[in-house]
């Protein structure tokens, strides 16, 4: 044992590890390939067995299939001579004639010929032959089949025993002219002609299992030859004796070996490697990655690439690690690892550790420091990131500017502590949120202005900055702090502020290198403040445009009590509004609308909408109309503004909804049309909350012209109409339907009071900061008192008209309105006049008495008049003048049953007389 030794791989021989094989001389003998000591002649010995067990087994299940083959043949062959025959002509008559025998059987004994089958036959119904070809039977032989299923009308198919032997046999009914079974014709094959056919095919198949058996010997003699050339024809005792020797060389070497195969599993680690890398019992045989490894590492050994001496800290050792190919002399795929433990490096490992945190350190910055676009946090971000892993205490000041949005001015003097993080909370520095103003000569405000770092390694040394504060730095010293960077936040060309970051003494002091780090660190925050500020900016502006845009106040009237909330998104304006229009006849409407985008644009196009809804609701149009026609109006701005392609994603409209509500408090019904908008809530006075069904449409610009719907309901009097915008029930914690939950639950436990309903519902659904805009509208509803609403049905009689002027005179004198008698009686002698001459029946009048004089007539026709000047040669065209010179304003809205022509007064309007302003007012219209 002691003298053996592997030659090379090239090499024919093997010397021998024991003498059991050694030659006189000396020489090692290999024995031969089919030796039964060597491996290979083992294996070679094994593959003839099984191939021969194969090929019987082959041989067998070709038999047995070609028998069971040869057998459904002869079965499929029987049916078919029977049913030709069966169906060949005259069979039935010459079956039911005085002699069908005579007949039939030089007809069976033809047909035998010529099948090549073993007996063919005609039976009558009794399963008596009355013709038959058969070797050992003749006609009148009955047979041992059951025939009721023939006589069914079914053919039989079976194997049996019959005169011939085994065989196989089928039967075909025979059927005269009326379908009734006359009898039956047999065809058969005897078991013993399929087996001569099972016999004429076993030569070929044994030949062919000879062959493959000759093939698969050869195949394996020449594979085993190969493996005895790789294994040098050793048998299993030397084999097993080379393993021992090699895995006992293998795990006394202090140096740790590893394999790792292509597929990147562990195939063998020795007691070193499992020492250095503190590997589990069971790692081999397991992936790489699997084994808890330093990810370094992992990627290392499961690289394939080759490496020398690389230094690679491992828990507290460093390793030297050197990786090679193991198939770069035609081995298998992999990679052989070498471990060297080098302590004595551990110097250089601390360095290198250090400089491993600092990378570590910034890329934590970089994910960290930024993720919101808010200037304190992002200012916060830095002095949490860098404590205490790189200063024992870290503070932002940034110049008053940024904290607006603005860009610095060159003067950059007063400036704010921001943020302050420390591994105790007792730095005696100034606190968060004090304005600082350094002087002019200060070494940081010159720094400040050319952007450079200031480093100061022992503060105890540093006499000018000790003598420009002397109480504060002293306390700064008492607190143990001796070492300072201070380092200027600087981004694209614009000093933001100052970082400082300050060691106690106990620790060691800033260095250069800690200089050059710390600018790093302070550059990146730099970008990501003044990405905040940038955003500030932006946030500032389009918020102030959006509630410039929003109403100030709820216009006055007399049908709604009326809170709102306007809520604008933490991440940008997103374009929510909402208004309260007065509409005539004491009627108001309530809008909310959503505009799709974020920033200025949105709020922008928010403007539009709104200005949009105001000139439509002036024409006075009902909501599904109102809609339609600002759904005509985004779709052609969308249009237009898609022209220039180079403003398509920024310009258009698409996407915004709009819900439009009109409340009449005269008879308290809410008629409502939604754009692709969430519906409205109503709580009832009793508490009860319902979100009633208004039809949804599509969102403005999408509804391809397609009509919209309204929903029409009655409120009572107290009740609670709430309209809002989805980020109200869409915020991030839930989903709609959990947040129409949420809101049934919050507007149900509030008061009447509109104001404490906005309020709880606010604090019920939403955090601080919402995800989107919110708007909220609540409105409670009131009811005209009867008494305040005059109305008269008109005849078709000018008559009439005189009898209105008396009843009205009446009801104003009843309403201490006696001063407008003269004014309202003209108004409506001239309204019902023309709605008699010109208009169509209904014609109905109707007085409102609000915070002013509403005259209101209607009827059936659609016509609508307009205000002009009458020539001098005209008799009228005159009335209508005369009503827009006594009232405050008049107007015409369309209904589905016609028209009403309205006129409202003010209630403190003098009265005047037929000899004042107004007889001038009507000379005036012959004038000129």
């Amino acid at each position: 044992m002691s003298g053996s030794r592997i030659r090379p791989r090239s090499s024919r021989s093997v010397r021998p590890t024991g003498g059991g094989t050694a030659a006189p001389g000396g020489r090692g003998r290999r024995p031969s390939l089919l030796s039964a000591r060597s491996v290979v002649g083992q294996m070679f010995l094994l593959q003839v067995v099984i191939a021969l067990l194969l090929a019987v087994g082959a041989v067998a299940l070709l038999v047995m299939t070609t028998q069971r083959d040869s057998a459904r043949d002869a079965g499929h062959r029987s049916v078919a001579v029977a049913q030709g025959f069966a169906s060949s002509p005259g069979l039935a008559a010459a079956l039911t004639s005085g002699d069908p025998t005579a007949t039939l059987q030089p007809r069976v004994v033809e047909a035998q010929k010529q099948a090549h089958v073993d007996f063919v036959g005609v039976l009558n119904r009794d399963g008596v032959y009355e013709a038959l070809a058969s070797p050992v039977n003749r006609p009148g032989y009955r047979s041992n089949t059951d025939f009721r299923p023939l006589l069914a009308g079914r053919t039989v198919m079976e194997e049996a025993t019959g005169g011939l032997g085994p065989q196989i046999r089928a039967y075909v009914p025979v059927r005269d002219a009326d379908g009734r079974v006359v009898g039956a014709v047999g065809a058969g094959v005897t078991l013993e002609h399929v087996g001569e056919r099972v016999t004429e095919q076993l030569p070929a198949v044994l030949g062919a299992t000879a062959a493959a058996v000759a093939v698969t010997t050869g195949t394996a003699a020449l594979l085993s030859r190969r493996l005895w050339r790789q294994t040098r024809g050793l048998g299993p005792a030397e084999i097993t004796r080379m393993y021992d020797h090699h895995d006992a060389v293998l795990h006394s070497v202090r140096e740790g070996v590893v394999i790792v195969g292509e597929d990147g599993r562990l195939l063998l680690a020795n007691d070193e490697a499992r020492r250095l890398l503190e590997l589990p019992a069971d790692a081999q045989g397991r992936p790489v990655a699997d084994l808890g490894l330093d990810p370094r590492i992992t990627g290392l050994l499961t690289s394939g690439r080759t490496v020398t001496d690389q230094v690679y800290l491992v828990g507290d050792r460093l390793l030297a690690v050197n990786v090679r190919p193991t198939d770069a002399r035609g081995g298998p795929a992999g990679s052989a690892v070498t471990l060297r433990d080098t302590t004595e490096l551990r110097a250089l490992a601390g360095r290198a550790e250090a400089a491993l945190d600092r990378l570590t350190l910034l890329y934590e910055a970089g994910t960290r420091i930024g993720t919101t676009l808010d200037v304190t946090r992002t200012a916060q971000d830095l002095t949490d990131v860098a404590v205490p892993r790189f200063a024992d205490i870290a503070a932002v000041m940034l110049l008053e500017p940024v904290f607006k949005g603005e860009e610095p001015p060159d003067a950059r003097t007063v400036m704010r502590r921001t943020a302050v993080s420390g591994t105790d909370s007792s730095w005696p520095l100034y606190p968060v949120g004090e304005r600082l103003r350094l002087g002019p000569d200060t070494p940081m405000t010159v720094n400040l202005a050319h952007g450079n770092a200031v480093l100061v390694s022992d503060l105890t040394s540093e006499h000018d900055w000790r003598a420009r504060s002397p109480e504060r730095a002293q306390g700064i010293l008492d607190h143990g702090i001796g070492s300072l960077i201070t380092v200027p936040l600087r981004a694209r060309g614009v000093v933001l502020g100052l970082a400082d970051f300050w060691r106690y003494r106990g620790t060691e002091p800033f260095q250069k290198d800690d200089l050059s780090f710390a600018e790093e660190l302070a550059a990146r925050a730099a970008v990501a403040i003044d990405n905040a500020r940038r955003y500030t900016r932006e946030h500032t502006m389009a918020v102030t445009l959006q509630r410039s845009l929003l109403p100030r106040a709820v216009p006055e009237q007399s049908a709604l009590d009326v809170a709102h909330r306007y809520l604008p998104s933490h991440a940008g304006v997103c374009g929510d509004w909402f208004d309260v229009i007065p509409l005539p006849g004491t009627r108001v409407a309530l809008v909310v609308g959503d505009v799709v985008g974020r920033g200025l644009h949105a709020s922008a196009t928010m403007g539009r909408l709104r200005t949009a809804v105001h000139n439509f609701s002036a024409l006075d149009l009902a909501p599904d109309e109102l809609l339609a026609h600002l759904d005509e109006l985004v779709a052609r701005t969308d249009t237009e503004e898609r022209a220039d392609e180079a403003e398509e994603a920024e310009a258009g409209i698409t996407g915004a909804t709009c819900l439009y509500a009109v409340y009449d408090p005269v008879s308290g019904v809410c008629t409502m049309a939604r754009a692709g908008h969430p519906g409205p809530a109503v709580v009832t006075p009793d508490g009860a909350v319902t979100f009633p069904d208004v039809p949804l449409s599509p969102p403005l610009g999408l509804g391809g012209g397609a009509p919209f719907e309204t929903a029409t309901i009655r409120l009572p009097e107290g009740s609670r109409l709430a309209l809002f915008t989805d980020g109200l029930i869409e915020e991030h914690r839930h989903d709609p339907d959990t947040g129409l939950s949420l809101l049934r639950r919050a507007l149900a436990r509030t008061g009447p009071d509109p104001d404490e309903t906005c309020r709880t519902v606010i604090e019920d659904l939403l955090p601080d900061r919402p995800a989107d805009d919110v708007v909220l509208l609540v409105a409670r509803t009131r009811i005209t008192d009867p008494g305040q609403v005059a109305e008269w049905d008109v005849p078709s009689d000018p008559a009439a008209v005189s009898r209105l002027r008396y009843e009205v005179s009446r009801r104003l004198d009843s309403w201490g309105l006696p001063l407008l008698s003269f004014s309202t009686e003209l108004m409506v002698s001239e309204l019902v006049t023309n709605a008699l001459r010109h208009g169509s029946q209904p014609v109905r009048l109707r007085l409102l008495l609000d915070s002013s004089l509403i005259c209101e007539v209607a009827d059936g026709s659609s016509t609508s008049p307009h205000l002009r000047r009458a020539r001098l040669t005209d008799e009228g065209g005159r009335g209508l003048f005369l009503v827009a010179r006594f009232a405050r304003r008049w107007g015409t809205r369309y209904t589905s049953r016609g028209k009403v022509i309205w006129a409202e007064q003010p209630l403190d309007q003098p009265a005047e007389g037929p000899e004042t302003d107004t007889a001038d007012a009507l000379l005036a219209q012959w004038e000129a």
